[in-house]
C-alpha cells in the first residue's frame, strides 16, 4: 500500500510502504521514465520542519551518496521541499536480518556463512571510507532470499575523533541501540571502530541463536550486563557451532576495544580460515524443494 493521499514524489511513482519508523517511512518507488525501481526514504509530515531529523537526513545522504559497494546500499539523492522531505536510494528487495531472524534463525543457518562474510565485507568498506557505523544491528543489514547483504542507515555515522579533537570533545551523546551498544558507546566515551565490531559481534551471536547476547528486564539492566556480565559464548548449549568461531565471536564482544579484532579486515582475515558449524546446517525442505 503507497502512502495515503501521495501517488507521487517528484518523478517517481510510489508503490507499496516497505518500512515505518517513528519519524519515517521507507516507500518502494518506480522511475516510471525508466522502469527503475528505487527505495525511497521520506519524512513523515509532522517532522518535514524538524530541523534536527532534516539534519539526520542530510548527513546519511552525504555518507551514502559518497559511497558506492556492492554490500552497501548507495543513495542517489535527497530532495527537501517545504511539505516534502526524502532521499532515493537503491532498491534491494527483500527482508532485513532481524526480521528473518525472527521468523526463525534455522531457517536461515545455512546461509549463516554467507552472510557473515557479506556483512563484514560492506562494514569493512564502510570502515576504510572513514566512519563509523554506530549503529551496527541485524536490522540494518538487508537481506535477499540468496543470503545476498547489504549494509544501510548511516544517519549516525561518524569520524573517528583524535588528537585535539579527542582530547576537547567531552562526553559524546549516547546513541545507538541498546541491545547492541559497546561499553565505551553507553558510557559517552571516545569511540572507534572497535565500537561497531562489538555491535558486530552481537549481531553475530543473534543471527547463529536466534536472540541477543543480552536481555534485561529493564533499560538499565540491559545496558549494566553490556558493561560488566559475562560474555556468553554463541556456542554453549549448541555443540555444531566450532570453537573457533565461538571464540573469535567473544573477542568481538570484549568490553575493551583493545582486546577486539584491531579492524574488521582483521575479523574477515581470521573468517575465512574457519568453519560456523562442524555439520552445514541443511536449508529448509520447502526451499530443498524448491530447487
Amino acid at each position: 500500500m503507497a502512502p495515503a493521499n501521495r501517488e507521487y514524489v517528484g518523478p517517481y511513482r510510489l508503490l507499496y510502504i516497505v518500512a515505518t519508523s517513528r519519524t519515517a517511512q521507507i516507500v518502494e518507488a518506480l522511475l516510471d521514465a525508466k522502469r527503475r525501481r528505487v527505495a525511497i526514504k521520506m519524512l513523515r509530515p509532522e517532522f518535514v520542519r524538524d530541523k534536527e531529523q532534516i539534519g539526520l537526513f542530510k548527513h546519511e545522504y552525504a555518507v551514502g551518496h559518497a559511497i558506492e559497494h556492492e554490500r552497501i546500499v548507495h543513495i542517489y539523492e535527497l530532495s527537501i521541499e517545504r511539505d516534502l522531505v526524502y532521499m532515493t536510494m537503491e532498491f534491494f528487495p527483500d527482508r532485513n536480518l532481524k526480521q528473518a531472524i525472527r521468523q526463525g534463525a534455522e531457517q536461515i543457518a545455512h546461509q549463516a556463512p554467507k552472510i557473515i562474510q557479506q556483512a563484514a565485507e560492506g562494514l569493512a568498506h564502510f570502515h576504510s571510507q572513514g566512519w563509523i557505523h554506530r549503529d551496527i544491528k541485524p536490522d540494518n543489514f538487508l537481506l535477499n532470499r540468496n543470503g545476498e547483504v547489504k549494509l544501510i542507515d548511516y544517519a549516525l555515522a561518524q569520524r573517528p575523533k583524535g588528537g585535539l579533537a579527542r582530547l576537547m570533545g567531552g562526553k559524546a551523546k549516547v546513541q545507538g541501540t541498546r541491545s547492541y551498544m559497546a561499553p565505551e558507546q553507553i558510557e559517552g566515551k571516545r569511540l572507534s571502530l572497535q565500537t561497531d565490531l562489538y555491535s558486530f559481534g552481537c549481531s553475530l551471536y543473534e543471527l547463529v541463536r536466534g536472540k541477543p547476547p543480552y536481555t534485561g528486564i529493564s533499560s538499565n539492566d540491559l545496558l549494566n550486563k553490556h558493561l560488566r556480565a559475562p560474555i556468553p559464548l554463541v556456542s554453549q548449549g549448541d555443540a555444531n557451532v566450532t570453537r573457533d568461531f565461538a571464540h573469535l565471536v567473544k573477542r568481538m564482544m570484549a568490553k575493551r576495544p583493545v582486546d577486539r579484532p584491531a579492524s574488521m579486515a582483521d575479523f574477515l582475515e581470521e573468517f575465512r580460515d574457519m568453519k560456523v558449524f562442524e555439520r552445514p546446517p541443511q536449508p529448509p525442505a520447502e526451499e530443498v524443494g524448491a530447487g
